[in-house]
């Protein structure tokens, strides 16, 4: 392709304007200038530009760049030629790629002006490859937004390569000469056309990645359709800003979709079943995602995708705390939509409204959908409410998110006085079939209790099944409840997710799941695990734990004897975080109950959390592991002692805080001042009722001793 001369020259002209600047000036001067130029470019739009102009300031911008960013590599001509040869050939690597897509395109449904500008396209393509234009056009550009897309591929595609290197209405094979030896240009960046628009920003170019999923015109999902899903969320993920998601991915497509699981889910029990009798097969668990895409699509090719010989069990935790949410949701749906009985996914606690509002999911679907966001987001709610709660693979493995339970019947229909201690009674598998699943957020009491439960419980190496007083949802359960339940049901192996390497920093007790997975019970009937598969996690915040995803690996003949792969962490394009990291994590509890485990209330309103539920906050932060909590053991008046919790206090005096105290010392303070109140509260309330109880007894005794004198 030739080079326009025209073009040359403006970066020639251009490079030597600044360069006169250096001679003349002072630097310091220079590069002030140079900032400003850069700022002044990033703030306007070249919509309405032609391709002369839109290059012209391009490149200067980016020689502005150099100057202000101390760069002081030149090139030649040569050096011109080599790297503008370099984008012509993978010009035409996109090329027959966007061939191939147009090739398995059908363009029924499109009018005949649509069609033929698809065909248009196609002989551009073409022309590329050959090297021989068959059509003249000057803004390409304006050609794919009639069209009303333009496919995977499109990022360096002629049709955008063809923007900057086109001038007037011809394609021109060739490269020219276009300046002598001892010219130089001051273009490190200038020159970079193999990697498409190349840091240019969204604000100073339009997008050039407008490919979008369509719904399976017969309402059938295919491997095709899931394999292409997969490569556009990844190269959306990586070229698009998240404002844009909603046109790759329209709302109506994650309707149908949702419904096609939901319709699939729906009459799943509440434990799965998963018969691997008689055949050659390996089942693949996986644990925590978090929203970390990028993980997952390197799982799914490191493990091998879903097949007649492979069946993934999922438990739970697609979303939050991590920024592609969404795409981890629709993949796994995608997948079970069209296999059903090779793909499970189980709930995990973070599958709720009040955990979505507040660890990002919420945000990241408003952010990507924009005025669509509250119905994708209630879609997805309605999605959670009918997913599987645990798992039963060949009769000897259970796998779930959160771990074991109670009895239902045990769990009172009311809130129990704080003054007596409830017993507590390890559930069946029987009692779990019976749980009403469909509750977007799990209930810390009454009698579908056990659905918090199975999501939130966490195994203790303290024997003994009781409730989490801390946190109010879930159980702290020890290896006598986990060789309980093993034997009872006659399994091998429980597989439960649910803690990362932050909720076990800390705990010398357990494993660190740094590798990504915990042998936390080995009992005479059979292991507990945990397992985790988010790697390097959290991806947002002050503190990564650099640590291992894993995935575990079971087959025949004995599926309870797993194998555990460990994984880093794929690399992950840059983005904003969706949540707030002035608020503790719910899930960053450090310690068993029994060791003192911290418990605290943050600064959040309290209308945000269902009643009786508190986040934590992590003391761990500011070095303290032994923090006081809300929970306190008292004589029972039998000779032993019961556990109580603290009551909260109508008043505490110390409140509000001033406003110059720094987080996170501003929370422990609240936390503190809020106990205080409490335990002085609870003082005064038992004061109280111990002279209320005298004084009865007294009254009582003088009636008594009044009847017997007379």
């Amino acid at each position: 392709m030739e080079v326009p001369h025209q073009l040359l020259l403006d970066i020639v002209n251009v490079a030597h304007t600044f360069w006169a600047l250096v001679m003349d000036h002072h630097k310091e001067r220079i590069k002030s200038g140079c900032q400003k130029i850069l700022e002044g470019i990033n703030s306007m739009s070249l919509v309405n530009l032609d391709d002369q102009q839109v290059h012209s300031l391009v490149m200067m911008r980016e020689i502005a760049r150099g100057v202000v960013d101390d760069r002081d590599r030149k090139v030649t001509k040569n050096d011109v030629i080599t790297a503008l040869r370099h984008s012509i050939e993978k010009m035409a690597c996109s090329s027959r790629d966007i061939i191939q897509i147009l090739s398995r395109m059908s363009f029924e449904g499109l009018d005949d002006q649509r069609t033929h500008l698809l065909m248009r396209m196609k002989e551009i393509a073409h022309g590329i490859i050959d090297k021989q234009p068959r059509v003249a056009i000057s803004r390409p550009d304006l050609l794919a937004e009639q069209v009303g897309f333009v496919d995977e591929g499109m990022r360096d595609s002629p049709m955008v390569e063809s923007t900057k290197i086109s001038n007037g209405d011809a394609l021109i094979d060739g490269a020219q000469s276009m300046t002598n030896e001892d010219e130089l240009l001051d273009v490190e960046h200038v020159l970079r056309f193999e990697n498409g628009i190349d840091e240019v920003q969204e604000s100073l170019l339009p997008s050039c990645f407008d490919q979008f999923l369509l719904w399976p015109p017969d309402d059938c999902v295919t491997l095709e359709w899931v394999q292409d899903m997969m490569f556009i969320l990844e190269q959306a993920s990586q070229k698009m800003l998240p404002s844009g998601f909603g046109h790759v991915v329209p709302a109506i497509l994650v309707h149908k979709l949702t419904d096609a699981a939901c319709s699939i889910l729906c009459k799943e029990p509440n434990c799965v079943e998963i018969n691997c009798q008689g055949e050659d097969l390996r089942v693949i668990v996986v644990g925590d995602i978090h929203g970390q895409f990028h993980d997952l699509m390197f799982l799914l090719k490191h493990a091998g995708m879903p097949s007649e010989n492979q069946i993934y069990v999922f438990n739970g935790n697609y979303v939050d705390k991590g920024a592609w949410g969404i795409e981890v949701l629709l993949v796994l749906l995608a997948w079970k939509v069209l296999m059903p009985h090779r793909v499970y996914l189980l709930r995990g606690n973070h599958e709720s409204r009040y955990c979505t509002a507040k660890y990002g999911f919420k945000k990241e679907v408003w952010t990507k959908y924009g005025d669509q966001g509250e119905d994708v987001y209630n879609k997805f709610l309605e999605c959670f409410k009918e997913l599987p709660l645990a798992s039963i693979i060949d009769n000897c493995v259970y796998t779930t998110h959160g771990g074991l339970f109670r009895t239902i019947h045990a769990s009172p229909s009311q809130k129990p006085k704080r003054s007596k201690k409830q017993r507590v009674d390890l559930g069946s598998l029987a009692g779990l079939f019976e749980v009403k699943r469909a509750c977007v957020d799990p209930p810390y009491e009454g009698p579908n209790i056990l659905l918090s439960d199975v999501l939130w419980s966490k195994p203790s190496n303290r024997d003994g099944l009781r409730d989490n007083t801390g946190r109010k949802l879930g159980l702290w359960w020890g290896p006598d409840c986990t060789e309980a339940f093993l034997k009872q049901h006659n399994l091998k192996l429980i597989i439960r997710s649910h803690e990362g390497p932050d909720a076990r920093a800390g705990r010398d007790d357990f494993g660190d799941m740094l590798s990504g997975y915990s042998l936390d019970h080995d009992g005479e009937s059979g292991k507990l695990y945990t397992l985790f598969s988010a790697p390097d996690y959290p991806q947002f915040g002050e503190r990564r734990y650099n640590n291992e995803g894993a995935y575990a690996v079971l087959k025949s003949p004995d599926f309870a004897r797993p194998t555990f792969h460990s994984f880093k962490s794929a690399e992950r394009p840059m983005v904003d975080p969706y949540v707030d990291f002035d608020a503790s994590d719910m899930d960053s509890s450090k310690l068993d109950s029994s060791q003192s485990a911290s418990t605290s209330a943050i600064s959040d309103p309290q209308r945000f959390y269902p009643n009786g539920m508190r986040p934590e906050f992590d003391f761990a932060a500011l070095g303290i592991y032994n923090a006081p909590c809300w929970s306190v053991q008292l004589p029972d008046g039998s000779g032993g002692t019961q556990l109580m919790e603290v009551p909260r206090a109508p008043l505490v005096e110390g409140l509000p805080l001033p406003s110059n105290i720094q987080e996170p010392h501003k929370a422990a303070y609240e936390y503190l001042f809020e106990l205080v109140a409490g335990l002085k509260h609870m003082v005064v309330t038992r004061e109280s009722e111990n002279r209320a109880r005298v004084s009865a007894l007294r009254s009582r005794a003088k009636k008594r001793k009044g009847r017997s004198n007379s």
